[in-house]
């Protein structure tokens, strides 16, 4: 017994180690957790990074504003000349190439010179910044900012066309893997469609010209950092909520969607259930937002959408939405 409390205190110290963080310019806390000894990013350069921002509310755990890793795509960042003191730039002109470091920033200070209010009920006025420089374009001295524009559109565009391919060669393994972590037993349809219907509805389907009124949500296949579905839009409060997608603009109710004018997968699972009916379906990119993707759909991703039929409008109905809206995309 006395053992494991030694075991259990050492461990409860070295977390406390952990956690400490350095004092730098203005407000500003970090914490560096991996320095390749590469060249530090300066003023001029352009940046790939990978990062996951965080606030800490005054009522519940920590909340994540942005997760590169969940979306699956990383920011470009191009590093001009600091807001103020403390700010971003200065924590990522601290980082090289490979480098990982854990920031603290000021929130008011961010506030005030980004013109974004903060977020509402917080414990800590700080937000922290985990974050990995995956690669750095430097601008060489006295080059032409002509020249680097040119070599930062390549890169980007080099970056991006990787991204695509990858997400092309991974598509099918990822729907796979869904499937099989959720123990789901799908059927498929001729163009590719997967689905499970929950429960059928009655008879009626809706036609292309139609309006379903639908209570929907959509995801992603791959899980969130803390182990949460990932979903990307949702007509339930609720959902939005927990998902950390919540927008008080948002109108939070069944939707009318004009159904051809939806995506094709989306379409096709519509009408595989009647009025009262629910249906999961998994949409390949090719039904989808293919090669191109969308707000934060990357090309060739794809989605999972849990769909209930409330009731079906025979024709457009005004006021009707086009598309499931998307809430929120993260900047390139």
């Amino acid at each position: 017994m006395k053992k494991g409390i030694i075991i259990l205190f050492a461990a409860t110290l070295g977390l406390a180690a952990c956690n400490n963080y350095k004092k730098g310019e203005g407000d500003l806390q970090y914490k560096i957790l991996k320095d390749e000894g590469k060249e530090k990013i300066k003023e001029g350069d352009f940046v790939k990074l990978n990062g996951i921002q965080t606030v800490e509310g005054s009522t519940n755990a920590d909340s994540t504003l942005v997760n590169t890793y969940d979306n699956e795509r990383p920011a470009f960042f191009p590093i001009n000349k600091s807001m103020f003191k403390g700010d971003l730039v200065a924590a990522l002109k601290m980082l090289g190439e490979g480098d990982s470091a854990s920031f603290k920033l000021n929130l008011d200070s961010m506030a005030k010179y980004s013109g974004q209010p903060k977020p509402a009920g917080l414990k800590s006025n700080y937000a922290t910044f985990t974050v990995k420089i995956e690669k750095v374009l430097h601008k060489v001295a006295n080059e032409a900012d002509s020249t680097f524009e040119k070599k930062k559109r390549e890169f980007f565009e080099t970056e991006y066309k990787g991204l695509i391919a990858k997400n092309k060669a991974n598509e099918s393994a990822k729907i796979k893997k869904y499937i099989d972590d959720n123990k789901l037993e799908v059927k498929s349809t001729a163009s590719g469609l997967q689905y499970i219907i929950e429960k059928p509805g009655n008879a009626e389907r809706a036609t292309l010209t139609d309006t379903a009124v639908v209570d929907y949500t959509g995801q992603f296949t791959n899980k969130k950092g803390d182990g949460k579905i990932n979903v990307f839009d949702t007509s339930n409060e609720k959902i939005a909520k927990e998902a950390g997608i919540y927008s008080p603009m948002a109108q939070y109710a069944a939707r009318p969607l004009v159904l051809g004018q939806l995506a094709p997968g989306f379409i096709e699972g519509v009408q595989l259930i009647g009025v009262g009916g629910k249906v999961k379906i998994i949409i390949p990119s090719k039904l989808g937002y293919g090669e191109n993707g969308g707000g934060p759909i990357n090309p060739f991703t794809p989605l999972v959408f849990d769909i209930e039929i409330k009731s079906i409008k025979k024709g457009p109905v005004g006021g009707a939405v086009t598309l499931p809206p998307v809430q929120a995309t993260p900047a390139q």
